[in-house]
């Protein structure tokens, strides 16, 4: 045989003519007999148009297939559904944390900006030395030396109030010899040299102390740091747990869609497609979960500063909230970065699917 599929030639060996009558038996059909080759004898006699005819394929040609694209990944499966829920779970508390330590850094850089433009001059009492004279001139020299924009003089009421948190109300408070506060206001722009005026300011007023809030600052920086460091590592534990999520449902979708697999790469499909077919399916579902996690977040932002009111038990309790979280809501930049932590997300899932289908494909090759 030449091994194509040519019509065939030549003289029927005679020996054969059982076999060619059952061929000649097959090619008999409706519009007329045909030899052994399919050529008809007579000419086809016309019928009529029925529905089923009317509607069949011409002669010799393949009915055309309608093209269906059936995802590798069942999207809605139960598996697909809880770990959407998971994933929602863990962008939740991805953005809380984002937002948490935006929050209070911002407001520890308010508490910053607003120590480092303030120093405070202390003043203590001697005997023999007229207090009210000693605050004039100091207020003299601090408002003419470089660097300070204004120097006020706080007077004996509102020092005394100063130390009613620690001392009470008493009569015998007013009795005491109270220091007296001197509070300056630098230029943000163009800072004074604070160890130069610190050794001036005591060369001339011997009973004045400058404090210029250092050791606050570096209290405040401390615990700063370790806010966005706590924070920093529940983002970790959170990416690790997500990592580990995802490889455990990409392993369980590789298991369950095993004969789908075999079949793709039977018929000359790659790794490659494979996995950029997982891909795609994390990545809609990391977006579609961290849509939903972030959602929420915004909603606990948004309603944050009403739940603190509600539960700050007064006036004076919900100013000191404010003074330590600031408004307990994000701006613009704070809501960017829980966009950044959405998109962040489905990037991790979906690195994370390509490169574990890679791993297990090539372990079972």
């Amino acid at each position: 045989m030449s091994g194509s599929y040519d019509r065939p030639t030549g003289r029927r060996d005679p020996a054969a003519q059982g076999n060619f009558d059952l061929y000649d038996t097959v090619l008999t059909g409706p519009s007329g007999p045909t030899d052994r080759y399919g050529y008809g004898t007579e000419p086809a006699r016309a019928q009529e148009d029925t529905p089923a005819r009317k509607f069949a394929p011409p002669r010799g040609r393949k009915p055309k297939a309608e093209p269906t694209s059936t995802p590798v990944v069942p999207p809605d499966s139960v598996t697909g559904r809880s770990l959407t829920l998971v994933i929602s779970i863990m962008c939740f508390l991805a953005c809380l944390t984002v937002g948490s330590v935006y929050m209070i850094n911002e407001s520890a850089s308010a508490w910053l900006k607003d120590i480092a433009s303030e120093v405070t001059v202390q003043v203590e009492p001697r005997d023999g030395v007229d207090m009210e004279k000693t605050l004039r001139d100091l207020e003299n020299f601090l408002r003419s030396s470089r660097g300070v924009t204004r120097a006020n003089a706080l007077s004996l009421d509102t020092s005394s109030k100063l130390l009613e948190p620690w001392l009470g109300q008493s009569e015998l408070l007013a009795a005491l010899p109270v220091p007296r506060l001197v509070a300056v206001e630098i230029d943000r722009d163009a800072p004074p040299d604070i160890d130069a005026l610190r050794a001036d300011l005591t060369k001339k007023f011997p009973a004045a102390t400058l404090d210029d809030h250092r050791r606050w600052q570096r209290q405040i920086r401390t615990v700063t740091r370790s806010f966005a460091l706590g924070g920093l590592a529940i983002l970790m534990l959170v990416a690790i747990a997500s990592i580990a999520i995802i490889v455990s449902a990409t392993r369980s979708a590789l298991a369950s869609n095993r004969e789908i697999v075999e079949v793709l790469h039977f018929v000359g499909a790659t790794d490659r497609y494979i996995a950029r077919e997982f891909e795609r399916h994390f990545l809609r579902l990391g977006i579609r979960a961290g849509v939903v996690g972030a959602l929420c977040a915004m909603a606990v932002f948004v309603a944050m500063p009403t739940v603190m009111q509600i539960l700050g038990g007064g006036p004076s309790a919900a100013a000191e909230m404010h003074r330590l979280i600031g408004t307990g809501g994000l701006d613009v930049m704070g809501y960017a970065l829980l966009g950044a932590v959405v998109v962040t997300i489905s990037a991790l899932c979906m690195l994370t699917s390509r490169f574990g289908v890679f791993r297990i494909l090539n372990s079972k090759a």
